[in-house]
């Protein structure tokens, strides 16, 4: 059994998550608090295996507790928050102070079920995750500039898909590529709302442009694409040029959007000229987009399990053997790197030979 605190100051929230929760038989709601300090007492009595965490609280708001308690006593902790832009930034720096993940509260745009199955499914993912002490962000801040990859060539597409523990994964790999980097396409699960804000924080820390993709959205070198929560994003090809389609549709592996979805559109419009990357998530969503983008001739590549938050598409790719390198998430950015100038000089050489070879 996987032992929750619902942490929430609204009686009916509580009441609503209580229940919801209860429907499943793995799942045992050992209590709830109204707020931090009923919280911390319930914490060191009940020992919760997962705590669900509001933002917005009395006494003491959710963020200044998640820091304390990640501090003095680290727990799996899912975010529980409204769609509300100021609740979304909250939610990114709750990630960023080591919450596992983030899920819409019932309302408006998502009804009771929904989210009872969506924060299942975290609450699972949580239950087995790899917590780590929070790296101090002064010293990511002043991190050196990444040199220049200096590429002749500008075609490459990166494409790259994770879930839970995610968002750091993602920050870490792109904080560590420079402004000449390809054409970035990203899938993170994530409710829409939070992957506008999630952009917005990544564009700060990159030195690439970091944007939501929207709908026909050019792919150009230097850019990264976020897939906006509840579209699915593919990479579309018309002749030369490359954009890509953001739409509705049904869930692959339960999200939307897929990975998956992402990783076959590239596979099937970039071909060889594409790398794929794999990071931290629950389940096998990318798995088989990794393996058709290494079958048409990508580059592809897995974060390994010494670095995931959980082990779960990572270790899906690998075992059927969609992956050519398993990498520790410190070094993701520099195999990238490394893939990219091989290919680079690959095709100069190949473009040369074949100019040569034009004037005979």
């Amino acid at each position: 059994m996987i032992r929750v605190l619902v942490v929430d100051d609204s009686a009916v929230v509580r009441k609503v998550l209580t229940e919801e929760l209860s429907r499943y038989e793995d799942i045992e709601v050992v209590g709830s608090a109204v707020d931090p300090y009923v919280a911390r007492e319930k914490i060191v009595r009940l020992r919760p295996d997962v705590i669900t965490l509001d933002i917005e609280m009395p006494r003491m708001d959710g963020l200044s507790f998640l820091e304390k308690l990640m501090a003095h006593f680290p727990l799996p902790v899912i975010v529980v928050s409204s769609l509300a832009p100021r609740n979304s930034e909250a939610a990114m720096r709750a990630l960023a102070l080591g919450a596992v993940d983030v899920i819409a509260k019932p309302g408006a745009a998502y009804s009771v079920p929904e989210v009872g199955r969506d924060l299942v499914r975290a609450i699972r993912a949580a239950a087995v995750a790899r917590i780590a002490k929070r790296v101090d962000e002064s010293s990511a801040a002043q991190r050196p500039p990444v040199a220049p990859l200096g590429l002749k060539t500008t075609h490459t597409v990166l494409a790259i898909g994770a879930s839970t523990g995610g968002t750091k994964a993602i920050e870490a790999v792109l904080t560590r590529m420079p402004a000449d980097s390809p054409a970035t396409l990203v899938v993170q699960h994530m409710p829409p709302g939070f992957t506008k804000s999630f952009a917005e924080r990544l564009n700060k820390l990159c030195a690439m442009e970091v944007r939501e993709a929207v709908d026909n959205d050019p792919v150009a070198p230097g850019t990264v694409l976020i897939a906006p929560g509840n579209f699915h994003m593919l990479l579309h090809r018309s002749g030369a040029y490359l954009s890509v389609r953001v739409k509705t549709g049904p869930q692959v592996h339960h999200q939307r959007p897929a990975v998956d979805v992402l990783f076959q559109s590239v596979a099937q419009h970039a071909g060889r000229n594409a790398i794929g990357v794999i990071l931290t998530g629950m389940g096998a969503d990318g798995a088989r987009g990794l393996l058709q983008m290494r079958e048409a001739g990508a580059h592809t590549i897995a974060e390994d399990e010494s670095t995931c938050v959980v082990f779960g598409m990572p270790r899906e790719a690998i075992e059927m053997h969609a992956a050519a390198e398993v990498v520790a998430l410190p070094h993701v950015a520099a195999r990238i790197a490394d893939a990219l100038r091989k290919r680079d000089t690959a095709g100069s050489e190949f473009a040369a030979v074949a100019s040569g070879a034009a004037t005979l």
